[in-house]
């Protein structure tokens, strides 16, 4: 009928005057029913009626426009949500009776009722979260209708009808218009309400997990209403869902390269986020510069720092809400580490007597001692709220973990000058015993005289004192005995070196360096958990003490040559079994010990010790000749042999 009466004028013939207002009037009741039945089905969720009253409006001609009408609607009824939820009159009156204001007065809440204020805004944003998902829900059950339901005759999709003209989904098209409504009023009721602004900016997590809850729960609907779509039903309606192609999953479900509808959502919050994290970095810096005051001498007390972990640990938990917002804060932490090893730094005494071992604890040492272990204490609290913390990013954790990494580092560097000039006195004490004569034969009794020479009675005594006067004093164990550890290898190697490098040795003197080998374990015994943890240091030692008394032949084919003991140590030693013609490398270069030992330090490869030894072999095979000696040192031959055996094992 519409058809035939299309771009005709019909007016005034009588005869069909009734007919045509019947006709108008049907079209109206039938319109009228498909609404209501389209509402009551959206409502219901029933996909029966749904489809049934959209067949009505696609024979009416009148789909598109329809379903224009009511995704607006939807958007209509939510911007006075939105606008009710946020109203600042509302939320700030009395419950009982709403009393109009003066002309000019301003709402705002009374001073002791704020917290009233607070409770109503909060329980209105969750009403208005169930209204959002509501209405989203509608709109995603009409959408889904719309792309399963054909036309009987024309076999056309009802969704193709409306996206034909360039119109995008309507379920998009609702979404952009919800987050553009939500921005703009959340927007302009904070600007002109201090309330709603502070309440916001500052419980902006709950405001937060308020959204992450619609999220959830948005994408949670999809996946049921795919579900229930695919496995519901035997109606012909289904009957001809069945028949369709599986359908793309709607906007909840999947990310689009140039539209992420749940960063869409959050645009709202931008604003809040950044104040948020901006008094939260007050807040974390606040007690710092609070216990760090200009000139100052000393670090904080436990109990303020304590204070300062609380509220890390505050922040961290609050921020626990969300994985983005738990990496921002996280950052803010890293911040307040770096800050509060600044401000440690600043107090550290880099001065001469900060690195001297000669006197009891001096004022500055005493300082640096106590900056380190409240750098310590920081660093294992910190660690601990870390791993307190459920489902932590890896992120923020990496984040946070690289600052304390700093905070180690710059403990580290504060006891570094107390280390080096322990280790240079250690070195000092080592070299006296060249000073020391081990060219005696053994004495009638077969025994040492004294149970170990006086140079490791000094070292013994000093690294007993300088344990109990200087590292004593730092709580962090742990740390002191990595630092302290590496100092006793050390002292070890360099006991090994020099006592490689005595000559001459006599029977006497070899029995008191092998009790010098003893009582080395006893010296470095303070400097480390267990001796035997040194590793290969403690091997070394170990492995060195038997090869005083062999023979050279047995030494050459020892197996710890090489595998424990580096082949120019055993090369060194062999030189003192030699005439003294045959000169060691540091003897040849007319170098005293000292500079010889920094020589080694300098070239730590065994390639360019051995190049040194070779050297100093060769001058000797060299003079033999040029004096016309029958024959070389016993010893020689040997030496040469491990020297090509040394070689070969290097290439």
């Amino acid at each position: 009928i519409d058809y035939l009466s299309q771009g005709i004028d019909l007016s005034g013939i009588e005869v069909i005057e009734n007919d045509l207002l019947f006709i108008a009037r049907a079209r109206l009741e039938v319109e009228n029913q498909a609404k209501r039945l389209l509402e009551q089905g959206v409502e219901t969720q029933n996909p029966t009626q749904v489809g049934t009253a959209l067949q009505v409006f696609h024979n009416l001609g009148t789909l598109k426009d329809t379903i224009a009408n009511v995704v607006d609607g939807y958007c209509t009824v939510l911007e006075d949500n939105i606008k009710n939820a946020l109203d600042i009159k509302v939320l700030t009156q009395p419950s009982q009776t709403v009393t109009r204001g003066g002309p000019g007065r301003a709402a705002m809440p009374t001073p002791g009722n704020t917290a009233a204020f607070r409770a109503a805004l909060w329980t209105n944003m969750e009403k208005l979260m169930d209204q959002i998902c509501a209405a989203c829900g509608q709109v995603q059950h009409l959408q889904k209708v719309l792309t399963k339901k054909r036309d009987p005759v024309s076999h056309v999709c009802f969704i193709e009808e409306i996206v034909k003209d360039g119109q995008s989904d309507i379920l998009y098209k609702f979404w952009t218009a919800v987050t553009q409504t939500l921005t703009s009023h959340f927007q302009s009721a904070t600007d002109s309400s201090m309330f709603l602004k502070q309440a916001f900016e500052g419980e902006y997590p709950k405001l937060l997990r308020l959204y992450n809850d619609l999220w959830k729960r948005l994408q949670q609907y999809s996946q049921n209403i795919q579900r229930n779509f695919n496995t519901s039903g035997t109606t012909d309606l289904f009957a001809e869902l069945q028949q369709m192609e599986e359908d793309v999953q709607d906007i909840f479900m999947q990310k689009n390269e140039d539209y992420d509808p749940e960063k869409a959502l959050k645009d709202s919050l931008q604003q809040y986020e950044a104040a948020y994290l901006s008094k939260s970095l007050s807040r974390l810096f606040d007690p710092i510069n609070l216990v760090f005051p200009p000139g100052g001498r000393n670090p904080p007390s436990s109990d303020e720092l304590d204070s300062i972990i609380k509220t890390i640990a505050s922040e961290l938990n609050v921020a626990a809400v969300d994985p983005d917002l738990s990496l921002a804060v996280a950052k803010n932490v890293a911040k307040t580490i770096q800050l509060y090893g600044v401000k440690s730094e600043q107090l550290l005494s880099t001065q001469g007597d900060a690195s001297q071992v000669i006197g009891p604890l001096t004022e500055g040492q005493r300082r640096n001692v106590a900056v380190v272990n409240s750098l310590y204490k920081l660093h294992q609290s910190v660690l601990k709220v870390v791993t307190n913390q459920s489902s932590f990013p890896a992120a923020a954790e990496q984040t946070v973990t690289t600052a304390l990494k700093a905070v180690h580092d710059l403990m580290g560097s504060a006891v570094q000058p107390l280390l080096n000039s322990v280790g240079d006195s250690v070195e000092a004490i080592i070299i006296t015993m060249h000073q020391e004569d081990f060219s005696g034969s053994l004495s009638s009794s077969g025994k040492p005289d004294v149970p170990c020479s006086l140079y490791m009675k000094e070292l013994q005594g000093f690294i007993a004192r300088v344990m109990s006067d200087y590292f004593r004093h730092f709580e962090c164990f742990d740390f002191v005995f990595d630092n302290t550890e590496a100092m006793a290898q050390r002292a070890i190697e360099l006991f090994i070196r020099n006592a490689s490098l005595i000559r001459p040795l006599g029977e006497g003197g070899k029995m008191r360096l092998a009790a010098d080998f003893a009582q080395m374990e006893l010296a470095v015994a303070p400097l480390c958990r267990r001796v035997s943890d040194l590793g290969k240091s403690y091997r070394q030692l170990r492995s060195f003490r038997p090869l005083l008394f062999q023979t050279s032949e047995h030494i050459a084919s020892s197996p710890a040559l090489g595998e424990v003991i580096p082949f120019s140590i055993i090369l060194q030693f062999l030189f003192t079994r030699a005439p003294p013609e045959l000169k060691s490398p540091f003897q040849r270069a007319e170098w005293s010990i000292a500079r010889y030992s920094q020589w080694l330090d300098d070239h730590p490869s065994e390639k360019d010790r051995l190049a040194l030894i070779r050297g100093a072999l060769e001058a000797y095979v060299q003079s033999v000749r040029t004096r016309e000696g029958k024959e070389f040192a016993p010893v020689y031959p040997i030496m040469l042999q491990l020297l090509q055996k040394a070689m070969t094992t290097l290439q």
